[in-house]
């Protein structure tokens, strides 16, 4: 069962451009990175830039409009994820309670939708998605 670990740290939608974390609190974070490695459950994971250098595209009359970060409206977001793979959502949330979060972080286990979810006539229209996913995962 594949879920996504995301991290949300409060504040973080009101952080400057172009803030990052300091060594110590990456080193931190890298030992965890390395067991979730070793374990055999990382798929990939990556931090993310603060909200302020982002963007939102939204489409409330059906057609595109452009917001540019930071977002007033914004009350959690996202400061970075980890795609892992495990038996169950209880092996998810015993990983997630290992990890060196400070007090102001949260972080939010979703598990992640695979087609065997999906009733036959969704997997019919959806027939392509499993090749996508394996091409994107080359490439990237």
């Amino acid at each position: 069962m594949r879920f996504m670990m995301l991290m949300i740290p409060a504040g973080y939608e009101t952080v400057a451009p172009g803030t990052l974390p300091d060594a110590e609190r990456v080193a931190l974070m890298m030992k965890y990175n390395e067991a979730l490695q070793a374990a055999g459950v990382l798929i990939t994971l990556d931090g993310l830039h603060p909200p302020s250098m982002g963007a939102r595209v939204s489409f409330p009359d059906g057609g595109p409009v452009i917001t540019d970060g930071p977002f007033a409206e914004a009350r959690e977001v996202l400061g970075g994820y980890w795609m892992i793979d495990v038996a169950s959502r209880e092996a998810a949330i015993e990983w997630a309670t290992k990890c060196p979060a400070t007090p102001n972080e949260v972080i939010e286990i979703r598990q992640v939708q695979e087609m065997a979810d999906f009733p036959a006539d969704v997997q019919e229209v959806a027939s392509g998605f499993e090749t996508m996913q394996t091409t994107a995962r080359r490439l990237g």
